[in-house]
C-alpha cells in the first residue's frame, strides 16, 4: 500500500490549544486520496510568540524539527510572523511554507487591497517590515490590532467581538476587500467572522496548507 504524503503543520509556540484549533480548522483538508495533515506543537517554544525575541528563540528549534522529520513531504510554519522560514528552507529540499506569505498571496487573489487583524500594535511593526520585504506593501489597506494575547485569540471571553470590531474598521475605514487573520490562534473564528463582516476572511494556516497540498500532489505526479 502506497504511503500517503504528509504535510507537517508546526505550531511554533507551546500552547497545545492553538495546535488543536488549527487541527480542527484543517479537518476539511483531510480528503480521500489527499495528503495526511499532521499538526504538532514545538514544545521548546514560548507559550505565545509575541515579540522579536520569541521569533528568534524558535528559529533553530524549527530548523531542527524540519531536518529530523524526514517522513514529512512538506512543512507549514504556523505562526503569522513566519519565524525561521528561510532557515528551514535551507534545511530541506522539500516545500516549506509560511502562513503570512501564503495568507497575503491568497488575499491578493480576493481583491485589490487586504486588511490584517493583528494581535497587538507590536505585532504590526513586525508585519509591516515583512510586507516591505515581500514587496507587497502597496496592497495593504491597513492593519489593526485586536489587542489580544495568543491565548485569548483561541477563545477568550469577548474575543469574537474584538475581532469583529477590528474587521469592520478594516472594511469601513481602510477600504479592505478581504481580511487576513494575523494569528494562527484565530482560526476557529474565521467562518463566523466572514459571515458577519461580509468580506472574504482568510485563515492563513488554511491558505498555506492548501498551497502545500498543491505542491505535494503536483510533485507526486511528476508535473514540473
Amino acid at each position: 500500500m502506497t504511503k500517503r504524503p504528509c504535510i507537517l503543520v508546526i505550531n511554533p509556540n507551546s500552547n497545545d490549544a492553538v495546535t488543536l484549533g488549527m487541527a480542527e480548522a484543517l479537518e476539511p483538508f483531510n480528503i480521500d486520496g489527499g495528503p495526511e495533515i499532521e499538526c504538532c506543537t514545538l514544545s521548546e517554544g514560548p507559550y505565545g510568540i509575541e515579540s522579536q525575541a520569541d521569533i528568534e528563540a524558535v528559529t533553530l528549534p524549527l530548523r531542527k524539527m524540519v531536518r529530523e522529520r524526514n517522513d514529512a513531504d512538506a512543512f507549514v510554519i504556523a505562526c503569522y510572523s513566519d519565524p525561521g522560514l528561510q532557515v528551514c528552507r535551507e534545511a530541506t529540499n522539500k516545500p516549506v511554507l509560511g502562513i503570512q506569505e501564503c495568507g497575503v498571496l491568497t488575499a491578493m487573489s480576493q481583491g485589490d487591497r487586504f486588511g490584517v487583524i493583528a494581535l497587538s500594535d507590536a505585532s504590526i511593526r513586525r508585519h509591516l517590515r515583512y510586507l516591505r520585504q515581500l514587496g507587497v506593501s502597496g496592497c495593504l489597506a491597513g492593519e489593526r490590532a485586536a489587542e489580544l494575547s495568543v491565548e485569548d485569540s483561541v477563545g477568550g471571553e469577548g474575543t469574537f467581538a474584538r475581532l469583529l470590531d477590528t474587521a469592520i474598521a478594516l472594511r469601513d475605514l481602510d477600504g479592505a476587500d478581504s481580511v487576513i487573520l494575523g494569528c494562527a490562534g484565530m482560526a476557529a473564528h474565521r467562518s463566523n467572522l466572514e459571515e458577519a463582516v461580509g468580506l472574504p476572511v482568510i485563515d492563513p494556516v488554511q491558505a498555506a496548507v492548501g498551497m502545500a497540498m498543491s505542491a505535494v500532489l503536483l510533485g507526486s505526479t511528476g508535473i514540473a
